[in-house]
């Protein structure tokens, strides 16, 4: 008889757990449930390209003939309200019941809500689905300042692509910086006035206290000062959906615990994605999302020695006509050393150094130029031997080069 292997969440950890397990196990029946009216797509888009064609299957992580190909099932619209590990089966928001052999939770994480008084009133938003940029585009195609709240990644991109609009934007972050999770000082006050370049007014530092307005957004209170604006969207993080697994045996800390084989607690459950949780980190990333629903699958449609490794941090940034890359450790607090190239044109380089191997590299170029430095970081390279204080990072990456030939 096929096994029935189903799969809660229609992002990338799911797309490619199916995709593992198929290959795999050509018979089973595989499901795949997104609360979501469409098929699996890239959430990145929603901000690096929010006014391109968001329901251009361009956008969608596998198109939807790959599915019918794979004989893979996918259930759009469907939300999963209940799981029963005992009884190996899960219920739809329609009462419908479905039943498992195995069990991926890709539950995914939601944006943190934004709270402070009048984050309720009309022209407040946060984009986390398809739907919410729809509503979020309709509102703002009459309105002229837009406020965004939030200096990440992700709240960067998004007033990127409203500014191009023709939009007036305020971009209002809470940490001393910009992107303070990804930059160092130097590249993030680089980014900052590349952003003021633009017309766009930027505020660090900063305490938004109150949205005002009778019912609709008409201005903000930010640091003591009132900004008028007429819509307001706000990125400040997110954190796993855990509600789902909440009244099951299913063990939780920030996320769905999970071993080396994203396996939970529980027979035949795994988890992967935002919603898991692997040796104490919620990793809420891209590239670790895909790479737990490679090994999920894989565990889960037979005995397998695959394990997740943890991924190397990697953020590749391209807005305001400003290029970087952001790779690994770059804390300078935890590390040893760094390395720093720079030059008249604008060139900038810098390398983090811990127990004699590189760790990270933040540099004003593009993926490709990357390459060398995420090799370099990912294979652990030792600098043993490197007089560190009396060498460029292109010396540095010359012998690196050199050493992993050696190596391999």
């Amino acid at each position: 008889m096929n096994k029935n292997y189903c799969i809660i969440g229609s992002g990338v950890a799911a797309v490619y757990a199916a995709k593992d397990i198929r290959d795999q196990d050509k018979e089973a029946n595989i499901h795949v449930f997104g609360a979501e009216n469409s098929m699996p797509y890239n959430r990145i888009k929603l901000s690096k390209d929010l006014y391109s064609d968001l329901h251009n299957e361009k956008v969608l992580i596998k198109k939807e003939k790959w599915y019918q190909d794979q004989n893979i099932i996918v259930h759009a619209n469907t939300k999963i309200i209940d799981v029963d590990t005992e009884k190996h089966a899960i219920m739809a928001a329609s009462g419908e019941v479905f039943y498992y052999d195995k069990l991926l939770i890709c539950t995914g994480s939601q944006n943190r809500k934004l709270s402070i008084d009048g984050a309720d009133k009309k022209g407040v938003f946060t984009i986390r689905e398809m739907q919410e940029a729809d509503d979020f585009k309709t509102f703002i195609e009459s309105k002229q300042h837009v406020v965004n709240i939030g200096g990440g990644i992700q709240g960067l991109e998004t007033a990127w692509s409203i500014h191009k609009q023709g939009k007036q934007v305020t971009i209002i972050e809470a940490a001393p910086r910009l992107m303070a999770r990804q930059l160092d000082n130097n590249t993030s006050e680089r980014l900052k006035q590349k952003i003021e370049e633009a017309g766009i007014q930027v505020y660090v530092n900063a305490s938004v206290e109150r949205i005002n307005g009778e019912t609709e957004v008409e201005g903000i209170i930010v640091n003591q000062q009132e900004l008028p604006c007429d819509s307001v969207i706000y990125s400040i993080g997110v954190f796993p959906n855990l509600e789902l697994v909440k009244n099951t045996a299913i063990a939780v800390n920030r996320g769905i615990i999970v071993n080396d084989r994203m396996q939970t607690n529980v027979e035949d459950v795994y988890a992967a994605g935002d919603a898991a949780e692997w040796n104490g980190v919620v990793a809420a990333l891209w590239n670790p999302a895909m790479e737990q629903g490679k090994v999920a699958g894989k565990n889960m449609a037979a005995p397998s020695s695959l394990t997740y490794q943890k991924s190397i941090p990697m953020t590749v940034f391209n807005a305001f006509d400003f290029t970087l890359f952001s790779i690994g450790l770059v804390d300078e607090s935890q590390c040893d050393t760094t390395i720093t190239e720079e030059d008249e044109t604008g060139k900038y380089t810098r390398v983090f150094i811990k127990d004699e191997r590189m760790v990270g590299a933040i540099s004003l170029e593009g993926v490709v130029a990357s390459l060398p430095y995420k090799a370099a970081i990912e294979n652990g390279v030792s600098l043993a031997g490197i007089e560190l204080s009396h060498i460029t990072v292109s010396e540095l990456m010359n012998e690196l080069k050199k050493r992993q030939k050696l190596s391999a």
